[in-house]
């Protein structure tokens, strides 16, 4: 798409963060991020929304199986203390089309972490 954002971002027409790439994946921080941890996960093929992309089963199993390793690069994977009992952990949110609050039309994965970033704590 000519005038999408995150195909520039992946064309590296428009500098970002990167934290992971792959011949089909890009990963980058959040320029306005609502964590202390808010990465995006794209493909690097342009896909308007989740919709668009329903078949695509490997592409999207590839996206968020990345989103653990992501989460404990940044440190907020879940973990477990001594009795056993989860600690830390993070959020995946996809947003699809303007009734779920998607503001970039290009597929995105949102990997939100912190202390309780969806809950307006940071």
């Amino acid at each position: 798409m000519e005038n999408c954002i995150f195909c520039k971002i992946a064309e590296k027409k428009i500098p970002s963060t990167t934290v992971y790439e792959d011949d089909e994946l890009l990963a980058f921080k959040d320029i306005n991020p609502h964590a202390p941890v808010h990465l995006l996960v794209i493909p690097k093929k342009h896909f308007s929304t989740l919709q668009d992309a329903a078949a695509e089963p490997e592409l999207l199993g590839k996206m968020l199986a990345l989103a653990p390793r992501l989460a404990e690069e940044a440190g907020c994977a879940v973990g477990y203390d001594a009795g056993g009992a989860p600690q830390r952990g993070y959020k995946t949110l996809i947003n699809s089309g303007p009734d779920g609050g998607q503001e970039v039309y290009h597929l995105h994965l949102h990997v939100i972490g912190g202390a309780h970033p969806w809950r307006g704590q940071r």
